[in-house]
């Protein structure tokens, strides 16, 4: 199995991103499996054209390194949040963005702590099917059902933009109505750019959630939600992000035992190579 991404440089010292693989998924409570995403995810990535059409940019030209996984060899969340926090930390201190591969959506809360020490007045854009927004979850105060909720308390309700979402509680649905900006159901591009707009020159980091996107076109998903947007609506939003002054990201929720066509890997895969090349500026 290849130990890097297509395309990654060996020089770490004078690449601008970082590509962090996090294979954890300990919290997950339907379909385990994504802690498999970020090898599965290398070892198909040679499987695409490093040119992206869209952007006009070309992987092969991207100052980006891979620096592996994270060693979690006990799966809990304490292990997580040290080891994240010391890797993300040493990656900002050397001025490198950090695009980060799950694993469970449990691994943005981490990264998103780390980046919040780096700049206290941080926005957060989530695309999801969920809300993420339990105060907690099978007993569980750290889960993937609760993870912008704890990132909430970190950088404060009024910073995180949610999109796409159309699964949780009436409770989680009431909370982001009244204290985040709560942009249900679909990826509105008038909407997007009217926040591109508002967060004009603030720190801003993207979390991914690919089961934002229909089951018809992502199966390979621990908690498939139908009523997604489709591949090219994501790609749109993404583009329109691209204005953004974005300074980290994460794709999560890849499970690649569900989508045995691979379909859903490789198009986590394009995914990547569009944030990639979009940290890279």
């Amino acid at each position: 199995m290849p130990k890097q991404f297509f395309c990654a440089r060996e020089e770490l010292e004078t690449s601008r991103v970082a590509l962090l693989g996090i294979p954890f998924d300990a919290t997950s409570s339907f379909r385990p499996g994504s802690r498999f995403a970020p090898d599965h995810i290398r070892l198909y990535s040679e499987g695409i054209e490093s040119y992206s059409p869209y952007q006009h940019k070309d992987l092969a030209e991207c100052a980006f390194t891979d620096a592996g996984n994270i060693d979690l060899t006990i799966s809990n969340f304490s292990v997580l949040r040290e080891a994240v926090h010391t890797q993300v930390i040493h990656d900002l201190s050397s001025e490198k963005k950090v695009l980060a591969l799950g694993g469970e959506h449990l691994i943005s809360l981490p990264v998103a702590a780390a980046y919040a020490e780096s700049y206290p007045d941080l926005k957060l854009i989530h695309l999801d099917a969920h809300a993420d927004l339990r105060e907690d979850y099978l007993g569980e105060k750290y889960s993937h059902a609760t993870v912008i909720r704890r990132i909430s308390e970190i950088i404060g309700t009024e910073n995180i933009y949610q999109f796409g979402i159309r699964s949780g509680t009436r409770e989680e649905f009431a909370f982001g109505d009244q204290a985040t900006h709560f942009y249900p159901f679909s990826l509105n591009p008038a909407i997007i750019q009217t926040v591109v707009e508002q967060l004009q020159g603030s720190p801003v980091y993207l979390t991914l959630d690919l089961d934002v996107l229909d089951p018809a076109y992502f199966p390979g998903t621990g908690t498939p939600e139908p009523g997604g947007v489709s591949f090219q609506e994501l790609l749109q939003a993404l583009l329109l992000f691209e204005q953004l002054k974005l300074v980290g990201a994460d794709i999560v929720e890849l499970c690649p035992a569900y989508d045995r066509s691979d379909v859903s890997t490789i198009t986590a895969i394009k995914l990547v190579r569009e944030l990639l090349l979009m940290l890279d500026e």
